[in-house]
């Protein structure tokens, strides 16, 4: 495993970091179907052999679920780890998510993250999505609270714009954010990226697999069940569908000319540019972290990039800007 810095003040952390949205299971919205406990410790115990130190997960994952889960997994190791989350989206008895970037709301929600997790302190606490109705001035107060308190060492900010996060660092650094980055998800590159390099902002880069697409196991026929979010994904279904397998498959050339995997030539080029920290791999099973691992060693050299960039083009978004909750697609 290799080791970056968190921004220009935090400590190392792996390159290759542990998406916990999956093993949360059902609770949110749209799921990626069942997944069994048992599994998923033993998921999270593998990426710990493998070198793994980051660790993220979110509140609102199965409604908690996911937190117990990485609590329980990982409580007798928490010296060894690094452990984000998110608040900043809430829910009610009926399961119903809101956004709240509320002062009063994000010191709430970080005590009980910090139950659920079996810690006394959270490593790198995120605001989830920003709230509109909240100045991100206020909610970036709370974190610095937090902070100032003990209970979190690290605050960060994820899906945000360039704007957004200018305004943010007038308040305090920002030690990270963390957003959609992949091979046919580039548009921080054109300036959040840049933003965050010239700040010392560290970058936490979630969906660099595309949420499976650049997995390289999805066919033409490959269809999502009802419950599975990926079925009402833009870039799951339709004609975009096949536009993004079609451009899975040049690159499995390319990276059959490179000796690995597309799924390793993914996460390499999210590596590459010279902003990113950490590439979050959704994992439900061991498997998915073990393969990952071997492309924290792979440099791409620029021809190679820029091969990538020719072979992807102008590929879609992985979704539109976001008008409800239920078209949010996590890690």
């Amino acid at each position: 495993m290799k080791y970056r810095p968190l921004g220009k003040n935090g400590p190392l952390v792996s390159v290759i970091g542990f998406g916990a949205w999956a093993v949360g299971g059902p609770g949110w919205t749209y799921t990626w179907g069942e997944q069994d406990d048992e599994a998923s410790i033993y998921g999270i115990r593998a990426a710990l052999d493998a070198g793994v130190t980051l660790y993220d997960t979110a509140a609102v994952y199965g409604l908690g679920h996911s937190e117990e889960l990485l609590g329980q997994a990982l409580h007798q190791d928490r010296s060894d780890v690094f452990i984000a989350t998110k608040g900043g989206l809430v829910w009610d008895t009926s399961g119903n998510i809101t956004r709240n970037g509320s002062y009063s709301s994000i010191i709430r929600e970080a005590e009980e993250s910090l139950r659920r997790l079996r810690t006394d302190y959270i490593d790198l606490y995120q605001l989830h999505w920003p709230d509109d109705n909240v100045p991100i001035e206020e909610t970036v107060r709370a974190l610095d609270k937090l902070v100032q308190d003990g209970k979190v060492r690290y605050i960060g900010l994820s899906n945000v714009s360039a704007s957004l996060l200018d305004h943010a660092l007038a308040v305090r650094h920002i030690d990270s954010i963390q957003n959609s980055y992949s091979i046919i998800s580039r548009s921080i590159e054109q300036e959040v990226l840049p933003l965050c390099k010239s700040s010392g902002v560290g970058v936490l880069a979630y969906s660099p697999l595309a949420s499976g697409l650049l997995s390289g196991s999805y066919t033409i026929d490959t269809r999502f069940a009802a419950d599975d979010w990926r079925s009402q994904s833009l870039i799951h279904t339709g004609e975009s569908f096949e536009r993004n397998l079609a451009i899975v498959e040049q690159l499995k050339t390319l990276a059959d000319e490179l000796g690995i995997t597309v799924a390793q030539l993914a996460l390499a080029y999210v590596l590459a540019h010279p902003a990113a920290t950490s590439a979050l791999v959704g994992v439900r099973k061991p498997s998915h972290i073990e393969t990952a691992v071997p492309a924290a060693h792979i440099k791409l050299n620029d021809d190679i990039l820029e091969q990538i960039r020719t072979i992807a083009g102008d590929a879609p978004k992985v979704k539109a800007p976001i008008k409800h909750l239920n078209e949010i697609s996590p890690e």
